[in-house]
């Protein structure tokens, strides 16, 4: 498995894993009713938290493969990998159209 996979992997992990925390976060960072004091805090900690975290973040890549273009992101397959995937009956519901 390459290194780009694991990475991103390990992103789309570290992202789920920080979601609830950044929403709540946002939340208290936001809302005007809170003393300006724990708004404060809550954007101190939004600026601290490592970029990882953060869904835009996050590239689409080819599971296959690697590549970080030409993305099919419904099945995270790069365009020529879909291709041999779908020819093969590899994925479901997919076949060569001819009209």
């Amino acid at each position: 498995m390459k290194s780009r996979i694991i990475r991103d992997i390990l992103n789309r992990r570290t992202i789920v894993e920080k979601e609830a925390e950044l929403m709540v976060l946002r939340y208290l960072n936001r809302n005007t009713d809170f003393q300006p004091r724990i708004r404060n805090q809550a954007q101190q900690a939004l600026s601290n938290t490592t970029s990882a975290a953060f869904p835009t973040h996050a590239s689409n890549r080819c599971l296959e493969t690697g590549k970080g273009r030409g993305i099919m992101s419904k099945w995270r397959l790069c365009r020529f990998q879909f291709r041999l995937k779908a020819l093969s009956g590899g994925i479901p519901g997919v076949h060569k159209s001819s009209w």
